[in-house]
């Protein structure tokens, strides 16, 4: 029972993966966008919570129908007044531009809060569970982050497929000037596209932010995680990127029972081994 409990509780850390991975995969999507800063941005919403339930004593988990807009519109204007300037055929002024985005957002967290860690406190429900059997219970804040996961990402898959704006970003993403020759301004369907990325950026970082100890160095780690989820899934597929964040915190709770120090390890070996024998990934998504 033992084993099965940490499968039980590694399924529910890949929600709170999949949170990290579905804005990254949105942005690569859309725009072909590997945005480095993306952990730091999670750990920036954090941030924004802590300072939001410090300044009106705010449940954290409510704290998310406040710093997720405001966290939208930053991206909105992050994608319009800086990104957009440096998308083209080269790949590398935007990477670049992301790497100074994310040495900066570390700099200013540590200047304003300091090196120490944080958390923030949800009260009795993190404590909570639901017993299922003798020896087995479910955390009712893990729970709920892996139900947020599906809710959102089958959220954005509604989105995409079914609403006018998701064709619209399917468009651009295809061929841009295609697009652009339709009638779409691209330049702002990225925006929208970077503003929908934050938003869910900031639900994953105030789940981040409840669940663990965070500090301004913890970005770095935080967008392994949800690469890892990206890469596992396959490249496109929102619901690959569940199941990647889902089979990554499977194998890290499995090496945790095998040995402690493995917990990350395992997960990053299960990553190399996807990548090395179906470097698509096990869900790509198909064309046509």
């Amino acid at each position: 029972m033992v084993w099965v409990n940490a499968i039980v509780q590694g399924i529910l850390v890949g929600g709170l993966y999949a949170l990290f991975a579905a804005g990254l995969s949105l942005i690569f999507g859309v725009m072909r966008l590997v945005n480095i800063a993306h952990g730091d941005l999670i750990v920036l919403a954090a941030y924004m919570a802590l300072t939001c339930v410090t300044l009106t004593d705010l449940n954290p988990l409510l704290a998310i129908f406040v710093v997720a807009p405001f966290s939208a519109l930053a991206g909105y204007a992050l994608q319009r007044l800086l990104f957009n300037r440096t998308l083209g055929a080269d790949i590398l002024p935007p990477l670049l531009v992301s790497f100074g985005l994310s040495v900066i957002i570390q700099n200013a967290l540590l200047q304003v809060y300091s090196a120490d860690s944080r958390k923030l406190n949800a009260g009795g429900i993190e404590i909570a569970s639901i017993p299922i059997v003798q020896g087995l219970s479910i955390g009712v804040l893990p729970l709920l982050m892996f139900v947020t996961a599906i809710v959102t990402i089958g959220a954005l898959q509604f989105m995409f497929y079914a609403t006018p704006l998701g064709r619209a970003l399917r468009a651009t993403s295809d061929d841009q000037d295609v697009a652009r020759l339709m009638g779409y301004d691209n330049k702002h369907l990225y925006a929208i596209a970077m503003a929908i990325s934050l938003a869910v950026v900031a639900i994953a970082g105030i789940f981040l932010a409840v669940r663990s100890n965070f500090d301004p160095a913890l970005g770095p780690q935080r967008l392994i995680f949800g690469f890892e989820a990206v890469i596992i899934g396959g490249l496109g597929n929102l619901w690959g990127t569940l199941a990647g964040g889902v089979i990554l915190g499977v194998a890290q709770g499995l090496g945790a029972m095998i040995d402690p120090g493995w917990q990350l390890l395992a997960g990053h070996l299960v990553f190399l081994a996807i990548l090395a024998f179906r470097p698509e990934g096990l869900f790509p998504r198909v064309e046509g």
